[in-house]
């Protein structure tokens, strides 16, 4: 039986081998052009050979490339293209034109518990034909050209008039043009933080944070929640003044005005306390302006 040490290629011969490659590989014009732009020592640039040479696979791949959908690449959208650092070669994912392109239109919103529709909503999409929304779209306009220099919107009314579409539209646009947007859907989401308390695996915190210092946050349905002391002073309190205290953009959605939001805040299944809804009612004030659009149903 051959000796192991026999069967592992010596220093010298390893050597010989990748430099021998590194020729060959030198033999193809688009190979030597990016050495050459690199403008590295052979001796650096011979250790990569493999690398560059899919590097030159992938830049091919592009010249013919029509968009996305034919991306022959290893990951999609991307040519793995070499850096200088330091006088050695680090490689990373660079987008094509294509996923540039095709980015720019991806929201980068946190969604929690939100259905997809408004995850996909769009300000291009937002009906303009009712009347009752020329508030709400007048404002919204607003703040887009001001950003950030107006206060969010407390935006209640009717079921189905599209309260939550418009903001999620304004969140996916925000987002777009990289600013820290979260969205969540109040009921559900204190129902999710609560078990998160019982679970091994909960993430109270790290959630409870990324709502706290969002550039923008939704907080959807409020009022619809099953009110509690917990989550009225532990956690909306809690975050309402936080954000407030921060200067933080927040959006709301409601099927209650303010006063009767703050009714439903003053009570819980084991007391009444108007002083703490109302604190929250002012928080809310602080944070933003009162508009209220009653229109057509558009679930129907």
């Amino acid at each position: 039986m051959d000796n192991v040490e026999n069967l592992i290629p010596k220093k010298k011969d390893l050597d010989i081998l990748i430099r021998k490659n590194y020729k060959l590989a030198m033999e193809d014009k688009d190979f030597a052009f990016l050495c050459y732009k690199l403008g590295l020592e052979e001796e650096t640039l011979m250790k990569y050979t493999t690398k560059l040479q899919n590097t030159v696979c992938e830049l091919n791949n592009c010249k013919n490339c029509k968009g996305l959908c034919d991306c022959k690449n290893e990951v999609y959208g991307c040519v793995n293209y070499p850096v200088i650092v330091n006088d050695e070669l680090v490689f990373s994912y660079v987008p094509c034109k294509y996923k540039k392109e095709n980015d720019k239109n991806i929201s980068k919103v946190t969604f929690y518990e939100t259905p997809k529709f408004l995850m996909n909503a769009r300000m291009k999409d937002i009906y303009t034909d009712d009347k009752a929304r020329y508030e709400i779209l007048k404002y919204i306009k607003e703040f887009m050209e001001e950003f950030p220099n107006k206060k969010g919107v407390y935006l209640h009314g009717s079921f189905g008039s599209g309260k939550s579409y418009i903001l999620n539209a304004v969140l996916n646009e925000l987002s777009r043009k990289g600013y820290n947007c979260v969205s969540v859907y109040y009921p559900i989401l204190l129902k999710k933080l609560k078990d998160s308390f019982s679970n091994k695996t909960g993430n109270y915190e790290s959630v409870y944070n990324e709502l706290e210092n969002a550039d923008v946050l939704l907080i959807d349905d409020i009022g619809a929640e099953n009110n509690t002391m917990w989550a009225r002073d532990e956690v909306l309190g809690s975050l309402l003044q936080s954000r407030m205290d921060n200067e933080k953009i927040t959006f709301f959605t409601s099927n209650f005005n303010l006063n009767e939001l703050e009714n439903h805040l003053s009570e819980t299944s084991s007391s009444s306390d108007k002083i703490k809804a109302r604190r929250i009612i002012e928080r809310i004030k602080q944070l933003t302006k009162d508009i209220e659009l009653v229109g057509e149903n558009r679930r129907n």
